[in-house]
Order: C-alpha cells, then structure tokens, then sequence
C-alpha cells in the first residue's frame, strides 16, 4: 500500500483516527452483500463535522474516492469499498446532541444506532417510529442514506417522514444546514429531501434533527398461518378495515423453517405454506375484540388455517423473532437479495405474476420470501447451494433480477424499496427511472460533488 496519500491526510488533520490494520480493512470494507472483496485504503474515524470537512477537502486535493461508512447493515453494496477507497466511518459521532420539548426533536450525531435513538426518545416519554430488526447495529445515518423503511412504514413512514432537518457536508467540503427543524418553509429547493436516500452519493450526512411522536398505542400482535398465496391481500384488506394496523408482516413456511433452525420457537403443531406477523391498536376491550373478530371473518372464509395471539410482551417478541430473525438465519448462505416495491393496488397480480417467474427460474435454489405487504414491499432471498460457485450464482441471479425488473416496471414497481441501489442493482435503475430523471440525477451529483469523489460506482456510474 502505498502510504504517501494518508501520510498527507495525517499531516492535514493532526489527531485523526485512522486504522490500516489488515482486520480493520477487511471488517469496514464490507456490508452485508459479502460479494466484493474489501480493499479500503484505509478507515477514517471523523470526531466532529470539522474533520469531516477536512477530509473531504483532502480527498479532492488528493484524488481519493470517500465512502461514507454507519453500521453497513446495507444489502446493496452501498458502503462497500473494494477499489482502493478512504472509508469514512461515523461511528465516532454517536451522540445525542440536545432534545426540545416544544418542538419534540432530537438532535444525534450520524453514528447513533436506531436502538439507541428509540432509548434516547422513550427517556422523554416520546418515540422515534422507525423500527427494523437491525436496529441494534444500524446506525442513524445510514437510514437516511437509504431512507430505511422497516416494519411499521404501514402506520409511520420511511425515514424521510421524521427528518426534520440535516447537516450536511458535500463533496465539495462544503457544510449545508438543511431546513434547520422548520415545519414550513417554502425558500426554494429542499436539498434535505435530496440527501435523504442518496446512499452518500452527495455528501456525508453530519447530524440530524429527528421528529419524535407520541408513543404508539398498546397494541396486540398476532401470528396467522395462511393457506395459499393468494389470500394474503384478502387478509390484509379486512384487518386494515377493521383495526389501526401498526404492523402486518408476511413470511413462507421456508423463512421460518430457517428461523427455527436458527433457534426460534413455533408456537403450531402444523406446519403451514404462508404467515403473516400482525400488530394493531389494543388499548381497550373494544379494540381488543374488534382484533378477534377480524381473525374470525378471515377464517370463516377458510384465508386464516391458524392464529396465536401473544400474552405477553415476551411472548410477542417471540412471534416476532419468526419475522425479523430471517436475515439472520439466512445469512450463512449468502443470499441474493431483492428488495422491490409496486403500489399496494397492484401487488395482488404483482405476487401472482412475481412467484410464477421466480419459480420457473430458480427451480435448482431456495427462495425465501418474506415483506411488508401493507406498503407494497418484498424481500426475495435468493439462497446460493454450497455446491454453486460464486460467479455462476451471481449470473444467473443478476440475469433473473433483470427479468424482475422488467415485470416491475410493467407493474410501474421499483427495484429497490428500501435498501437503496449500490452496486448491486445499478444495471437496473432504469427500469424505475426514467432516461431525463436519471440525467437530473447526475447533474445534481456533479453540483455538489463536482471531482467525483463521494461513493463513486454507486447509484450509478
């Protein structure tokens, strides 16, 4: 490696951190993906916005391509840095830098996991509604940079709906303070919304204020088990009638089978082809009931085989392991995975026409569905068998993925819900955008990234 770069970089910012041990490479190097070899220059740990500034500029006098870095809990390549890259982690900057009662924000740093957001929020007696299994490792950052949704968008939103304002250091070095908290503010352009999910292709995401609500309502979580694929919109449409749905998740009988072999625990005897996790408003006995009569139309109509309902709040953690214990359990077979959204109207022919072709692709690879069907988005896991080499997995899955995206756009679907576009689904950002969006898109990175160095290779080339 040649030194001569970051010894410029230690002499312009006296005190950085910096790690070049070959473990520190490998371990910041990579997000879940696993499929690039790691091969950072070296990882940057920033204490404070000035050092971020300051590395920016470095990495424009010097050539060197930056990748922002939060808890690379990413599955699209997004924080991967295998070409020679400064990794920029945030993991320095993890506080919490001031609350307001009136306004209900709280201020944190990028690096902050979501977990300890929610903590830092429920210390007010408010909460922070964006939730998702990887919440002890994700980091506050790195859900803007791809304006996460996770398990309660049905009730809450993405990211986006609770950022009040953002800091922002450009490509250029440059710090933006972008819309400073205000509810309204029609003063032209607002760059926060262009931040939030541009996968730190625009600039590195240095503080932010977030909206806090009222904490949910007590809520009742049920497990059902489904018959066919068919009648989970069916279900879906009567609990949302019926109930204030926080959350309706939905998983295969192969996705458990995984969590269970992973250590979870099945609360049926049988075993079923589909699940859905369900959480909905239960402060009282009316609503409480009104739960109960919901599952009961759903199986007077025969789309509800099964259900148990937690008594606990251990209990309903237990049902939801079953949901959000999947990526893990999976993990060891490093799957393939797509993250794809269509309007919740049109996921009934979306599914159909979306498990058909999946089938009639993959019949030698296990396919692990599981989603949030009530904001219209699906995670397909595509398993790699042991006896499949990487570049023949790989191909094929990327040769599939470009089938699907095909049938997205027919559906006017997207590639990525969630996870952004990365280097995984680059190919196929035009099956969502179209050719003048994606120019706009180049020309706003260029004006605040003008030498190129912010993620290069993401998003797009």
């Amino acid at each position: 490696m040649n030194d001569s770069p970051l010894a410029a970089l230690r002499q312009a910012i006296p005190g950085l951190h910096l790690k070049t041990d070959p473990a520190d490479l490998e371990h910041y190097g990579r997000d879940w993906t696993r499929r690039w070899t790691p091969a950072p220059l070296a990882i940057a740990l920033p204490g404070d916005i000035a050092q971020v500034q300051a590395i920016v500029r470095w990495a424009n006098a010097a050539g060197v391509a930056l990748v922002p870095s939060g808890g690379r809990t990413g599955l699209s390549g997004g924080a991967v840095a295998a070409r020679g890259e400064l990794v920029v982690s945030l993991e320095r900057m993890n506080r919490v830098l001031g609350f307001d009662a009136v306004d209900r924000h709280l201020v944190v740093q990028p690096g902050i996991a979501l977990e300890a957001v929610h903590e830092a929020a429920a210390a007010h007696g408010l909460a922070y509604p964006v939730d998702f299994g990887a919440r002890g490792s994700c980091s506050i950052g790195g859900n803007i940079a791809t304006n996460a949704g996770g398990i309660r968008v049905i009730r809450y939103g993405n990211t986006r709906e609770w950022i009040a304002g953002l800091k922002l250091v450009t490509g250029a070095g440059e710090l933006l303070d972008l819309n400073r908290g205000l509810v309204k503010n029609s003063s032209g352009y607002d760059l926060r919304h262009l931040a939030i999910g541009s996968e730190g292709t625009l600039g590195i995401v240095v503080e932010a204020t977030l909206k806090l609500a009222e904490p949910p309502p007590p809520a009742q979580t049920m497990l059902l088990a489904l018959p066919a694929f068919d009648v989970l919109m069916r279900v879906f449409a009567e609990f949302r009638a019926r109930l204030g749905l926080q959350a309706f998740e939905f998983l295969t009988e192969r996705g458990l089978r995984h969590v269970l072999a992973h250590g979870g625990s099945n609360p049926f005897d049988t075993v079923y082809p589909y699940y859905v996790v369900t959480e909905f408003d239960a402060a009282d006995e009316v609503q409480q009931a009104a739960g109960l009569a919901a599952f009961e139309a759903c199986s007077e109509q025969g789309w509800i085989l099964d259900g148990a309902i937690a008594q606990s709040q251990a209990q309903a953690q237990q049902l939801w392991r079953l949901r959000e214990g999947i990526t893990e359990a999976v993990a060891r077979y490093r799957p393939y995975k797509n993250d794809v959204a269509v309007r919740v109207s049109a996921m009934p022919q979306f599914l159909a026409e979306a498990q058909r072709l999946l089938g009639e692709a993959y019949p030698q690879f296990e396919v692990v569905w599981f989603g949030h069907i009530g904001d219209g988005n699906l995670h397909i896991n595509v398993l790699q068998p042991d006896e499949v080499d990487d570049a023949e997995f790989m191909a094929q899955c990327g040769h599939v993925t470009g089938l699907l995206a095909e049938l997205l756009q027919r559906h006017g679907g997207s590639i990525s819900a969630e996870h952004g576009i990365g280097l995984v689904k680059k190919a196929h950002l035009g099956s969502t955008r179209g050719d003048a969006e994606i120019a706009a898109m180049r020309g706003i990175r260029r004006a605040l990234d003008p030498n190129g160095v912010m993620n290069p290779g993401k998003l797009f080339d």
